[in-house]
């Protein structure tokens, strides 16, 4: 299925897919494992809150995801790069291609500032 249009409902799926694919990827799921434990929905609804806010304006995200990440331990550069690939992966699956590119802009982005905070430089 590729989405034509930009909604909660595609942003929903996108989440949903993207995070099931974490949670099967040996690399990442650990790590995420590690800072959510068990259950996923509360985590899964405050990601699709926050591409919900990021992409479509709609304001229902508050929170610091810099301090929020800042405080994870066992990070490594490495994390960032699977788990770029596997959004962008995600997306592109998901999303005709200027949509799934708004997504990876906007997630290398993200991306990018966390490890600069983590490392003191970028690596994807």
């Amino acid at each position: 299925m590729s989405y034509q249009e930009l909604n909660q409902a595609s942003i929903t799926s996108l989440v949903h897919e993207f995070y099931d694919d974490v949670r099967a990827d040996p690399e990442l799921s650990p790590v995420f494992s590690a800072a959510i434990g068990g259950n996923w929905t509360p985590h899964l609804d405050r990601m699709v809150d926050f591409w919900s806010t990021v992409m479509l304006g709609t304001k229902s995200f508050q929170g610091n995801v810099f301090g929020k990440h800042m405080i994870l331990e066992g990070i490594l550069p490495a994390h960032f790069v699977r788990w770029l690939a596997l959004f962008n992966a995600t997306s592109s699956r998901l999303f005709e291609p200027r949509i799934a590119s708004e997504f990876q802009v906007t997630a290398k982005r993200i991306a990018g500032s966390l490890q600069y905070g983590f490392f003191g430089s970028v690596v994807v």
